[in-house]
């Protein structure tokens, strides 16, 4: 299959759910025989997306919780599209990924080692390193970008905007106050957030803080760089949380992904998201959010890591998702550094 057909298969799906006496259509343009009797299930319960196959691509279909509407719907989707065709998993809730104080690295492993440093007070500042607004937790910077002649802090909203509750201006602290960051730690304010709305998918989870004069950056080994992916491409990131870890990305263009931020904010959706499954542990963890996520082997920049699942990875792992990086320097109006 052609990722345009995968395209107008989302699209029609995501049609039809939303006014399910518009039946989508299979691959001859005949609509579905059974569709008109078939339940939709509640809004944005299906996420879909595209993951590559033998073939070429696939759709990708990601529930949040089982019921026979979602399975009469993957059922259908069967039919239609063929079982070489789909990738159906069951992910559970999806959480924007704030500090889990229940996880841990063992202790004798060179996880630990690394995950100790990067939640101490690091200066220069480095890629990975504990970061977030005063009131709260901990999240990761993912990199450094330079504008108007200062340097800033690149990550999410929900780490250094409050899910964009906070004010500019306010206090950002590396280590993050849950890793003892407290007001001597203060590396700059928060400049700007990317609004989150409740009322329309959202494309990117992402704000800077600018940092202080004096608080130094470390570049060295950041990417200068950003790519587009095909899907299927094996990445890295390194977290506050998990240090460096390597996955494969299991789907692109994931649409209707919604993700619970906690109270205050809520179930927020996200369309146009980046599917990471890990490679022998999970890729994320609670704490890693921010992370840059990159082509394998140190290559260019290709998400922002913001979310994770309960489950749908191997071995009963879950998946993460990311914002794809072009679309958060866009809605930031800032590049990469060069050098």
């Amino acid at each position: 299959m052609q990722l345009d057909h995968v395209r107008e298969l989302k699209a029609a799906w995501a049609a039809w759910a939303a006014a399910p006496t518009q039946a989508p259509t299979d691959r001859a343009g005949a609509r579905p025989s059974a569709a008109e009797a078939l339940p939709p299930p509640e809004p944005a319960a299906v996420a879909l997306g595209a993951t590559r196959t033998g073939s070429g691509y696939g759709l990708a279909v990601r529930y949040r919780e089982e019921g026979p509407a979602v399975s009469r719907l993957v059922e259908r989707m069967r039919e239609e599209v063929g079982e070489a065709e789909l990738d159906v998993r069951h992910v559970g809730a999806v959480r924007a990924l704030a500090l889990d104080p229940q996880w841990a690295p063992d202790p004798s492993s060179r996880a630990a080692v690394d995950v100790g440093r990067l939640r101490s007070r690091l200066r220069p500042l480095v890629v990975g390193a504990s970061v977030a607004h005063e009131r709260v937790t901990a999240g990761t910077v993912g990199a450094f970008v330079r504008a108007d002649g200062a340097w800033f802090v690149l990550s999410n909203s929900h780490v250094l905007a409050r899910s964009g509750l906070a004010s500019p201006g306010d206090v950002v602290l590396q280590p993050g106050p849950a890793d003892g960051g407290v007001g001597a730690d203060r590396i700059g304010v928060l400049d700007r957030a990317v609004p989150l709305a409740a009322e329309r998918a959202n494309a990117v989870d992402a704000a800077l803080a600018r940092l202080d004069d004096g608080v130094e950056v470390d570049l060295s080994g950041a990417p200068t760089a950003t790519a587009l992916l095909d899907g299927d491409e094996p990445v890295e990131k390194t977290g506050r949380t998990t240090g460096a870890t390597t996955g494969r990305v299991s789907a692109i263009e994931v649409d209707d992904v919604v993700v619970d931020f906690g109270p205050g904010v809520g179930l927020l959706r996200f369309d146009g998201q980046v599917e990471v499954q890990g490679e022998g542990r999970s890729f994320s963890a609670g704490g890693d959010s921010g992370s840059l996520v990159r082509l394998a082997g140190g290559g260019a920049g290709v998400g922002l890591l913001f979310a994770g699942s309960e489950q749908g990875g191997p071995g009963g792992t879950g998946l993460t998702y990311c914002n794809v990086l072009d679309d958060v320097l866009a809605a930031l109006g800032v590049a990469l550094p060069t050098s």
